[in-house]
């Protein structure tokens, strides 16, 4: 079950769900809008030439900072992470969905590729995997609307919920824009 507006403000309100900072404006019928941060990940492509899912992958970005007012330009077929101002908390027994906004959308901006999935117990800044699919290039601000989340419930609290020490949860407590531990995936470390 999704929740609702009354229900997302009344979790946050009591504190089973934690959203830093909140801004009671920003609570949709059944979500929540999360702004965009101020720090990116873009692929080094002058130095790089391939992706090789063998070997660690932090050489391959290169970390940028913009300041206020300052746009970060996302070029056509490009892609960079971004990550969200508001740091999240999910209780045992909330999951959550996100997902881009509409108005961003429809000009070609993609804001998740595939991890749009956040577990229960899951606690830190989100990264977001930003694509343009438009022909021209798109200016992006910190502190500008650039997602929103959504809320389930569980049918019961996970077992092991994200950062268990069972499990290998690898983007636990993330603060700024993460990149990829896809040597995990192979089981290396």
């Amino acid at each position: 079950m999704v929740l609702s507006d009354r229900d997302i403000r009344k979790k946050i309100k009591n504190g089973e769900l934690v959203v830093s900072p909140f801004d009671d404006q920003c609570v949709q019928p059944s979500s929540i809008d999360l702004h965009l941060g101020d720090n990116f990940l873009v692929f080094d492509t002058h130095s790089q030439t391939v992706i090789d899912t063998k070997k660690n992958t932090v050489r391959l970005m290169k970390k940028i900072i913009i300041k206020d007012d300052e746009p970060i330009i996302i070029h056509p077929r490009e892609f960079i992470l971004a990550t969200t101002i508001e740091r999240i908390k999910f209780p045992h027994d909330l999951v959550g969905r996100l997902d881009g906004k509409s108005s961003l959308g429809r000009i070609g901006l993609v804001i998740h590729s595939t991890a749009g999935f956040f577990d229960p117990g899951f606690e830190g800044q989100c990264t977001l995997e930003i694509s343009n699919l438009a022909n021209l290039p798109i200016a992006l601000y910190s502190g500008m609307k650039i997602c929103q989340m959504s809320f389930m419930h569980l049918s019961s609290p996970a077992q092991f919920p994200y950062g268990h020490k069972n499990l290998k949860s690898h983007y636990q407590n993330q603060k700024n824009t993460v990149g990829s531990n896809l040597n995990s995936v192979w089981g290396k470390k």
